[in-house]
């Protein structure tokens, strides 16, 4: 299959299929985005005028993608994915009656398990649900609109504890974690097993046009493929996360073809011991969040993961490409960067191949 925005789709393929298998093709995987250099003549799309619009005007997302993506050299292993954005409103909690509020960058959701203990036996996806019948309509719309151009994102909508931290607010779980654990373990095994029908029938969609799939997370398998994550564990320690989380992590890891674990938060760091321990998850994203250094100053992390013989995502600024590949083994590593203009991402493509060692 030939993508428009993607000229080497064919080959970028491969190298995938490389890089989820912890193969060295003489060089990092390499994500390098950058303003195109000889970008179609498409007028802009005026702006959005309202939350409303961005958030669900099918006809101004098409349109806001189809300029965007015309715009943008995707070098290396950089993905053009299809996204109507992902501010909370196509989440699993939403469609459990969690009301959603939306601003022009995120959104947040209402808890409505508000007992004393998680009485989540009845939960069921709301079918019906506005929000679960837009974000059909926008996947049907993209597999559309991207057909020979780009991929499609199946979407963002939940995994380990945050859905359930979304029911019952962060606060009222953190006392759950340590009142009613067994309670927690259990709700959380049910929602897991709602996530993997749920995305079934997403990938249903998706996965002829992606010939595979992709998702939130710009990477590419050709299975199933999601991000997982528990942002909620940056407020436990390791024991408890091991005990309440890590067994519906690796039935999550077990479902999908391929597997990355977002790491999202210094606090999050201390899991990473137990994650590593987990045979399904092929990668292991390292992000420090906001305020802080980039990957390269948490090392030790970095090193335990390529020491485990997993495969490490980093973002960094493209400054420090060469720091990172003179230190860490190019076997594994995926980085992702931008560029200020295309030729400086394909010459970085090409010193990557001279900076790339393979240590493993």
């Amino acid at each position: 299959m030939k993508l428009e925005y993607k000229p080497d789709w064919e080959e970028t393929k491969i190298r995938y299929k490389q890089w989820w298998a912890h193969e060295y093709f003489g060089r990092c995987a390499l994500a390098v985005t950058a303003p195109k250099k000889n970008p179609p003549d498409l007028p802009e799309p005026p702006p959005e005028k309202s939350i409303e619009q961005q958030w669900y005007d099918l006809d101004w997302i098409s349109a806001r993608q189809e300029y965007n993506k015309s715009r943008m050299f995707y070098g290396g292993e950089a993905l053009p994915v299809w996204n109507g954005g992902y501010p909370g409103h196509k989440c699993i909690a939403t469609f459990l009656g969690c009301p959603t509020s939306l601003d022009w960058d995120t959104g947040w959701h209402d808890p409505i398990l508000l007992g004393e203990d998680i009485e989540f036996q009845s939960l069921s996806i709301n079918k019906a649900d506005r929000n679960y019948r837009f974000m059909l309509d926008l996947l049907r719309r993209g597999v559309k609109e991207a057909r020979g151009k780009c991929l499609v994102s199946i979407g963002a909508f939940g995994g380990s504890g945050d859905t359930l931290a979304a029911l019952r607010s962060t606060e009222r779980l953190l006392f759950d974690c340590v009142e009613r654990p067994d309670q927690v373990r259990a709700a959380d095994d049910f929602l897991m097993d709602m996530w993997c029908k749920h995305y079934d029938n997403l990938y249903e969609i998706i996965h002829e046009a992606d010939e595979g799939s992709t998702c939130w997370f710009d990477l590419w398998s050709p299975g199933k493929f999601y991000a997982a994550q528990n942002d909620f564990a940056y407020n436990i320690g390791p024991q408890m996360y091991r005990e309440l989380f890590l067994p519906v992590i690796e039935k999550q890891s077990r479902f999908l073809t391929h597997c990355v674990y977002h790491v999202d938060g210094v606090n999050n760091f201390v899991h990473v011991d137990a994650l590593l321990e987990l045979p399904r998850v092929q990668a292991y994203q390292i992000l420090p969040g906001a305020g802080k250094p980039n990957a390269l100053a948490y090392m030790d992390v970095l090193k335990k993961v390529q020491k485990a013989g997993r495969n490490l995502w980093i973002s960094l600024p493209i400054g420090d490409v060469r720091t990172a590949l003179e230190t860490l083994s190019a076997r594994g590593l995926y980085i992702q960067t931008t560029a200020k203009s295309e030729d400086e991402a394909k010459e970085l493509l090409e010193n990557a191949e001279r900076w790339s060692v393979d240590r493993g």
